[in-house]
């Protein structure tokens, strides 16, 4: 039986790298992203592998488009049972420069968005008896300059991530979180840009303060999802793994 993945935020970075491994285990993936014609290449280059995919555009912070996406996925993929939060923005900026619909705007994507997708999925995990959902955190969780929104929204995917851990555990459900170090994506080169440096240097520049000396990359941060996601961890729940490259970097 070919189980069915929900990824968002999937159409570059960490949510494609994460859809492609996803499919690649054997997975159809539902690829779903703000702009459904973004998503073209993931599904592409899932076909292309041998794999089934289906591009759905939805906003994850809107209740009712969360609730067609996931409607739309169970009548063309079939009944979702894995789950993988991963649409994120950054809006980054000092405390005293940061305006509330910045705020706003990455509190309602990145907790908004896993809490409605979290509520929609599980109706179909828990009549399968089996589930799998995985967050994704970010070493910003533990603190970082200009990023009081993000932090505290990765912060609170880890709370969110032990709690959901609780509720559904008795269902089959395994809920965990990811959280991601520095990795070369679509988004880091947007902070390099914010704080005027040129991206090859701040790659190098970060290099050099990660444990094993060298940034991560997409399939990283996708390889520790996969494992989240095999029914041989179902007794690992409620945990954040930090993949970093080093305790913390």
């Amino acid at each position: 039986m070919t189980r069915i993945a929900i990824v968002t935020g999937a159409a570059r970075g960490i949510g494609a790298a994460t859809a492609r491994r996803l499919a690649a285990d054997g997975y159809a993936v539902a690829v779903v992203d703000l702009d459904e014609a973004a998503c073209a290449d993931t599904v592409a280059a899932i076909a292309e592998a041998g794999g089934r995919a289906l591009a759905v555009g939805a906003d994850v912070a809107d209740e009712d488009a969360v609730t067609a996406a996931v409607d739309r996925v169970t009548a063309e993929l079939g009944a979702p049972t894995v789950l993988v939060n991963n649409a994120g923005i950054l809006r980054d900026n000092l405390l005293f420069k940061m305006s509330a619909d910045d705020w706003d705007a990455v509190m309602n994507v990145h907790l908004r968005g896993a809490f409605l997708m979290s509520r929609a999925v599980p109706r179909h995990q828990v009549e399968a008896g089996f589930g799998r959902i995985v967050n994704l955190s970010s070493t910003s969780a533990l603190g970082n300059r200009g990023q009081a929104n993000y932090a505290a929204a990765k912060a609170g995917m880890q709370g969110f991530t032990k709690t959901l851990a609780i509720e559904l555990g008795p269902f089959g459900v395994t809920v965990n979180a990811v959280a991601p170090g520095f990795i070369v994506t679509d988004m880091t080169r947007a902070t390099a840009e914010r704080v005027g440096v040129p991206f090859d240097d701040f790659v190098a520049a970060t290099a050099k303060e990660i444990p094993v000396g060298r940034p991560g990359q997409p399939d990283d941060i996708a390889a520790a999802v996969s494992f989240f996601c095999r029914e041989d961890a179902g007794f690992v729940s409620g945990q954040v793994l930090y993949v970093a490259g080093g305790p913390r970097a």
